[in-house]
């Protein structure tokens, strides 16, 4: 039976590691030179006040050395839809295509009971897709390390990066693509199609149903659950230092860092005035009508003398760790359940 479900397998697994290995070559050769970037731009001598400056540089001569920018973006998208793919195209036919071929009828009728069936086909491909999916987040990290110290250093602080190079490691996409979430992203995708193969007994049907409940628990989870799975924590920053150093949008007045948190996730900000009530709008003394920009160069003294403060609600870039653990035992508490009904939705089965 061990055989047989290699045998079946195959295809995914040669599909698999010929992308892996593909990846692995593109990695190792501009990995290098990526690591010699890093090493030439000063960042491993530098000092407390000038690793920004010296991150952001490095960062800035990265984004305009191609194709570094696009190699960063593919490979988080790359990590990122890997557990979809393995639930639609691992999970979701696994029970489904048998049940419309009628093919596990051979399998029980010599003697192999339909736990030992599904037992069998569900911890090896399981595996299969957990090793594969996290082989591949292992390998991006590696090559990415060096972007990552960067960001960490504060260098996506700078206005120079907006997008590509600004996200830190609590963020959306770097947290779903590094340390072992996807391990358990990967045991909920394939356990999630296994379920609704089960369940709907047709593959193309499952893979549908796989794919929209996999997108919307995806999108769920950083939005509405991952940030109350510890309590955040709370400060207010105030001074002129901190209205230019946090980069502030004038028009959303959002702190975009929290002073002596580098990294943190920040979940709400907004400007309070001196008896603690939000501040809609810059006064209108601290803006400068000639200001092309709509702000003057001294708007954070301004701001500070009237005693306006930020308010800022975080989560700090030390409980990375603790978010990964949690994240990840809840969708492998999921896949087990999911595999649980697999079994008792077949041993229910008249087929």
């Amino acid at each position: 039976m061990i055989r047989f479900t290699w045998l079946q397998l195959r295809l995914q697994l040669r599909i698999a590691v010929a992308a892996l290995l593909a990846l692995a070559a593109v990695l190792a050769v501009t990995g290098p030179h990526l690591a010699s970037l890093y090493a030439d731009s000063g960042i491993s001598g530098c000092h407390a006040g000038t690793c920004g400056t010296a991150a952001s540089t490095f960062l800035g001569r990265l984004a305009a050395t191609s194709p570094y920018p696009i190699m960063y973006v593919l490979g988080i998208g790359l990590i990122i839809a890997a557990p979809a793919i393995i639930g639609i195209f691992w999970g979701a036919p696994l029970i489904a295509r048998e049940l419309e071929t009628r093919t596990f009828v051979l399998a029980w009728t010599q003697s192999i009971t339909r736990t030992r069936w599904l037992a069998i086909k569900l911890a090896l491909t399981g595996l299969a897709a957990m090793a594969v999916t996290e082989t591949l987040s292992l390998m991006y990290a590696w090559w990415a390390d060096p972007i990552g110290k960067a960001i960490g250093l504060g260098g996506s602080q700078s206005w120079q990066f907006p997008g590509v190079f600004s996200q830190g490691r609590l963020s959306f996409v770097i947290f779903a693509t590094h340390g072992i979430t996807p391990l358990g992203y990967a045991a909920f995708g394939f356990a999630l199609g296994t379920a609704a193969g089960a369940l709907i007994r047709r593959a193309v049907p499952a893979i549908a149903v796989t794919l929209v409940i996999f997108a919307v628990v995806q999108v769920s989870m950083p939005l509405w659950v991952r940030p109350h799975l510890i309590p955040p924590d709370r400060t207010v920053a105030s001074g002129p230092a901190f209205f230019e150093a946090a980069a502030m949008s004038v028009g959303t007045l959002k702190a975009s860092a929290v002073p002596g948190q580098p990294e943190a996730w920040i979940l709400a900000s907004g400007p309070i005035n001196a008896a603690g009530q939000p501040v809609r709008a810059i006064p209108p003394s601290c803006l400068s009508p000639s200001a092309g920009k709509g702000g003057s160069p001294d708007l954070g003294a301004c701001m500070a003398r009237r005693g306006i403060r930020e308010a800022i609600t975080y989560q700090p870039a030390s409980r990375y760790w603790p978010f990964q653990w949690i994240e990840t035992g809840m969708f492998l508490v999921l896949a087990a359940a999911l595999a649980g009904y697999c079994f008792w939705r077949l041993g229910r089965s008249r087929t």
